[in-house]
């Protein structure tokens, strides 16, 4: 699989915090993600205090909108990611190819107003809820073991930061 050429993007419902959006953008720029949209106010207000060190909000488009079930990609499946009964946990879930993942506020949870249209509701097995950002990262990471990567040295050299040179003997 090409990291870059996949369909997936995320949805974030009334983030808070714009440290944890700034870290999900950078996973996003990590596992190849097209765009990441959100709603409320709290972030908008907030965003310019972010820590995106990498600049992936001038690559992937971050939209703020009214509601995100009018942003769905085309031909995506919506996949919500809570800590919500009934859900499927995440070690057994099959990803859709073309996927729009549906992340909650870090003080609340996603609504079963918005849980209702979504085609999957996935969690991650915890001993306790994780923030926002890490959530992200699991789900991607995650994506990315269940597939067919490009895997090599040519990718560590291209993914490393730039002080990193080191090499195994």
């Amino acid at each position: 699989m090409n990291i870059a050429k996949q369909k997936i993007s995320i949805g974030l419902v009334n983030p808070k915090n714009p440290v944890n959006v700034a870290s999900i953008l950078r996973a996003a720029g990590c596992y190849g993600v097209a765009s990441v949209f959100y709603t409320g106010e709290r972030y908008r207000f907030a965003k310019d205090f972010n820590a995106d060190t990498k600049a992936f909000h001038k690559v992937i488009p971050t939209v703020g909108v009214d509601c995100l079930r009018d942003v769905v990609p085309e031909g995506a499946s919506v996949v919500a990611v809570e800590l919500v009964e009934g859900a499927t946990p995440l070690p057994s879930f099959n990803h859709p190819e073309n996927a729009f993942y549906l992340l909650g506020p870090e003080d609340g949870s996603i609504g079963e107003d918005v849980l209702s249209w979504c085609d999957h509701v996935v969690y991650v097995p915890t001993y306790s809820c994780m923030n926002l950002a890490a959530t992200a990262n699991v789900l991607l990471y995650d994506r990315l073991a269940k597939s067919e990567y490009i895997s090599g040295d040519a990718l560590i050299r291209q993914s490393r930061d730039t002080n990193n040179k080191t090499k195994i003997r």
